[in-house]
């Protein structure tokens, strides 16, 4: 009985940690990182950063792959400390009400309202809190980082293409 019993136990922790099961932490080695969407956003407007809007469900295999193998990474995580206000958006979640350019939301329509289809997606907006785009899907840290160093240096005023910024070796001037 007691062998059942540690065998359900385990066969149940890890249904509940592969499957989404339950609400994720998000939080994978850099607890402080990310913020809720009110918080991020006095917080971009009073540090004058541009923000990155991580939208994701608690099932989401991508979501959970994009921490593990993108977030959690030492220097993606300090890029994105030192330039950018990361917030981090349960696009499921029905309960909060956030504020976005005089508008009241919930986080379902805070997630319609980008054009956020698929998981994890990530919105990129200026300083001023203007869009610049989305990207959906899992990004690896390999396109991720070089594509933060686009956005942070405001290549895209510029008309310049993610492509053309690469071959230029991340310089847009």
């Amino acid at each position: 009985m007691v062998r059942k019993t540690a065998i359900l136990l385990i066969l149940l922790v890890a249904l509940s940690a592969g499957c989404g099961g339950g609400e994720p932490t998000r939080e994978t080695g850099h607890a402080d990182q990310w913020v809720s969407f009110d918080v991020g956003m006095a917080r971009a407007e009073k540090d004058d950063k541009p923000v990155i809007i991580d939208f994701y469900t608690s099932w989401c295999r991508w979501c959970k792959v994009m921490d593990e193998k993108t977030f959690s990474d030492a220097e993606v995580a300090a890029y994105l400390t030192e330039h950018f206000v990361t917030i981090r958006l349960n696009a499921e979640s029905r309960n909060e009400r956030y504020t976005f350019k005089g508008k009241e939301y919930s986080p379902v329509e805070l997630t319609r309202s980008f054009g956020v289809r698929g998981f994890p997606s990530l919105a990129y907006l200026d300083k001023e809190g203007g869009l610049i785009t989305v990207v959906p899907g899992f990004v690896p840290k390999e396109t991720f980082l070089p594509f933060l160093h686009y956005i942070q240096k405001e290549c895209y005023k510029q008309q310049m293409s993610f492509e053309d910024f690469l071959k230029k070796q991340e310089e847009c001037e």
